[in-house]
Order: C-alpha cells, then structure tokens, then sequence
C-alpha cells in the first residue's frame, strides 16, 4: 500500500502543475470522465455532498456547477498545497457561487467529520492512493447517512485488447510528459506503478461490500481504463 507521508510530498510537489498535467495526459477525457460522475450523483439528488481526495477541487467544482443550488459541497485532502490551488480557483468563482462549496484539509483514513452527516460521497482518482483502502471505504461510509451513495471514479484494468498500448503508454510515455509539465518524473511513475497494481472493477466490487456497502454497482469508461463504481449505505 502507498506510505501516505512520501504520496503528500509527492502532490505538494506537483501541486501548481497538476490540472494541466491531468488535462494533457488524458487527452482531455477527465473532464468526460467527471461529467459522467456528475451525472451520477445528480440522479440522487444529495443535500449534502462530500468529494474526498479532492485535490485540486476539480470534481468539487464540476458538482457546485451541476448540482442544485442549495447543495453543500466539502472537498477534503490531506495535503495542504493542493488545497491551496483549490482555494485560489474558488476565490476567482462569483460570490454566490462559493458559499456552498468549501474546502478543509482531513485524512481519508480518520475523517474529522460525524457520523451520518453526508447524503452523498465521491472520490476521484484517489482511492488508490490510501494506505489502507478498507479503512478509508469504511470510513466513507461512516459519515453517510442511512440510504446515501458513494461514488467512486478510479482507475481500472482495461479491455485485453487495449491493454499492451494502454500500459507501454503508462510506462514509458505518460512520464516523459508529465516530468516536462510538471518537473518530477518520479511522481508519474508512482502514478503507472499504482494504476497496474489497482484492482479490477469485480475485485473493488467485492472489496466495497466487504467495507459494509450494499447494492455496488460498476461501469467501464474508456476501454475499461477507468471505472465508476456506486454503492449505497
């Protein structure tokens, strides 16, 4: 499993680099691969929303913009210098706007948050990146409300036919890019390094329900490269 402490450097590091970084090297699909998040969590209609790992606050941003007006939206992360991007994006968004999202450094592994007091929770990309994965799901579904969903966007095993130009782009293209964009090389070959090794979408099924999630479910985007997996409390 990732050390948490070496992952946190890791992100401080490319903190003012990443959403470009994200952008070139999906080739533009992460904000496809958002939208259709977005489009998930809309059907359930929450109050009450929080995006952990956020990060950058990208997917924050994506659910202030496409949820209802009234919707509270907490993007958390454990490390403070991708917080402070998030900040400084939301400083630049109308005054309305920012009322109902905020943003606050917590740990996915102990969230600083009570019990039953979400509707809805989601994790882009960063699921991967705990240390403990069953402690960070249990601890997703410790502060959702009775009925409440998670969402989770994640990396996944691709279609066998994809798979031999999927991975020698992983391991050899993928950080020559983004040790130019952003100047750590090694931050990108951790990134390949924890996509191969990541569950597939039956695996992490399972791993959700043994985490005390009922009714999982799991859809391959992009040739099974990604997955969005839903589960309810």
């Amino acid at each position: 499993m990732p050390d948490p402490v070496a992952v946190n450097s890791m992100f401080a590091r490319i903190a003012n680099r990443y959403d470009l970084a994200n952008h070139l090297l999906s080739g533009g699909l992460d904000i496809w691969w958002r939208r259709r998040l977005l489009k998930a969590v809309r059907r359930n209609s929450p109050h009450d929303v929080l995006d952990l790992a956020t990060g950058s606050g990208d997917v924050a941003f994506t659910l202030s913009r496409g949820l209802p007006a009234g919707t509270t939206i907490l993007g958390m992360d454990f490390c403070q210098p991708m917080l402070d991007q998030a900040n400084l994006k939301k400083a630049a968004l109308p005054i309305d706007r920012q009322a109902s999202l905020t943003f606050r450094q917590g740990d996915g592994l102990a969230l600083p948050l009570a019990d039953a007091s979400f509707d809805a929770v989601t994790i882009s990309f960063g699921l991967r990146n705990m240390a403990d994965r069953h402690r960070s799901l249990t601890e997703m579904r410790r502060i959702l409300r009775p009925g409440g969903r998670m969402f989770v966007l994640e990396f996944s095993q691709p279609q066998a036919w994809v798979r031999p130009l999927y991975f020698f782009y992983l391991r050899k293209i993928l950080p020559r890019i983004a040790g130019a964009v952003t100047g750590d090389y090694a931050a990108y070959v951790y990134l390949n390094e924890t996509i191969e090794q990541f569950p597939d979408r039956a695996a992490l099924a399972g791993e959700i329900s043994a985490a005390g999630f009922s009714h999982v479910s799991a859809t391959g985007l992009t040739f099974g490269t990604v997955a969005l997996h839903e589960a309810v409390r």
